[in-house]
């Protein structure tokens, strides 16, 4: 076997184990070795803690949500800091400002800085932690504290769910259908140990267990991670749901994306001590899995695509993998060029075509963090369709 071949079937072999053989095991595991927790209906005090950069167009509507969520009332404080926003949006909010309503006036500090400032004035035994954008279902709350009533648990994944994914271009259907496939496996995760991450858009964990936040990585990922590194379980309530508005285009996904999987990586880095399998158990593989490989497969993707074209001489097997490659990237690209027709939003199209823009966007984002690149704050743009954070 040459070394072209053993690149080829190395590549191969790992992208099969990312992609297909990882969520096997992971099912597996939840069905041989689940770990139940307790769900309790106590209610103890939550604080909301939401970050906000020019916010006008939704926070209105944001903090009127959170007040008529199903929890008593003096048990739960919204937390709006304002990230030296320079629109209505502090306006807005004092017009809600009571013992239940407080509105944080920042400089332009970025928001992991906003979100350690609130939580420094946050009362509650829980941080609830949510975007601007976000809509919590009336029991969304409840749900996130329900879990915590097991002490072996110290947070809380929620579920985030679109609001009529299918209004949106060829990347938000497609990548509606990778969510739908990533909730199972946080099931599978939560079911027999601990999920790999939260969404920023509806998670909760236990007051005591909170760290100051750092503003060169995912504030939502790291808080999960220090999580478990702390001891306690992360674990996923589907029924905690917060909505999303469906207002991205494939060009601000795509920035989105970038964004999100270099912060992500470089909070692998900060919390490489999750990667050691004597002291974390399967956590580490599934780190390592979900959150490392996964998010770096655009490399082997790559070198698989062009030793593939270099083996056409060499047999039947790689001939057809060369041709399978160019036709799930054809059909990829034809979503990504027609984004916002019929076509691209069909299934056959929509999940080549987010995959591929992904998987741009993590090459791009690695090389990045190649060149030492960092983003340390960001601007939201809520013009429709618009970019929404994550």
């Amino acid at each position: 076997m040459t070394a072209v071949e053993l690149v080829f079937w190395g590549c191969l072999l790992l992208l099969v184990y990312v992609y297909f053989g990882f969520p096997l095991l992971l099912l597996l595991r939840s069905r041989l070795y689940p770990r139940p927790y307790r769900i309790g209906s106590e209610t103890p005090t939550v604080s909301v803690v939401i970050a906000a950069r020019n916010e006008e167009g939704v926070i209105g509507s944001r903090v009127e949500n959170l007040l008529q969520v199903d929890y008593p009332e003096s048990k739960l404080e919204i937390l709006v800091a304002s990230d030296g926003s320079d629109d209505g949006t502090n306006e807005i909010v004092r017009r809600y400002a009571n013992g239940r309503v407080r509105l944080l006036e920042l400089d332009r500090v970025g928001t992991a800085a906003a979100l350690n400032a609130a939580v420094g004035t946050a009362a509650g035994e829980v941080l609830v932690f949510s975007d601007a954008n976000s809509m919590f279902r009336a029991d969304a709350v409840r749900q996130l504290v329900g879990p915590l009533a097991d002490p072996e648990v110290g947070g809380v994944a929620g579920n985030q769910v679109y609001l009529s994914p299918e209004q949106g271009d060829a990347s938000v259907v497609g990548e509606q259908q990778y969510w739908n496939f990533d909730r199972s496996l946080k099931l599978a995760q939560s079911s027999a140990g601990s999920v790999t991450g939260a969404t920023g858009a509806i998670y909760a964990i236990r007051r005591a267990l909170f760290r100051p936040m750092r503003p060169d990585v995912n504030d939502d990922l790291l808080t999960s991670l220090r999580i478990v590194a702390q001891g306690y379980r992360l674990v996923f309530a589907p029924e905690a749901v917060a909505y999303e508005p469906v207002v991205e285009t494939a060009s601000q996904t795509f920035k989105r994306r970038v964004r999100v999987i270099a912060r992500g990586l470089r909070c692998i880095v900060v919390m490489r001590e999750l990667l050691d399998p004597r002291r974390h158990g399967f956590f580490s593989l599934q780190l390592l899995s979900h959150k490392l490989l996964l998010r770096t497969a655009a490399l082997p993707l790559g070198l698989l695509a062009v030793v593939s074209g270099l083996l056409w001489n060499h047999g039947t097997v790689y001939r057809a993998a060369a041709i399978g490659q160019a036709g799930f990237y054809a059909l990829g690209a034809l979503g990504i060029a027609f984004a916002d027709r019929r076509i691209a939003k069909l299934k056959l199209v929509a999940f080549p075509a987010y995959f591929c823009l992904v998987n741009a966007a993590a090459a791009k984002a690695i090389w990045e963090l190649v060149r030492g690149e960092t983003l340390e704050r960001w601007e939201p743009d809520r013009s429709g369709p618009g970019d929404q954070a994550a």
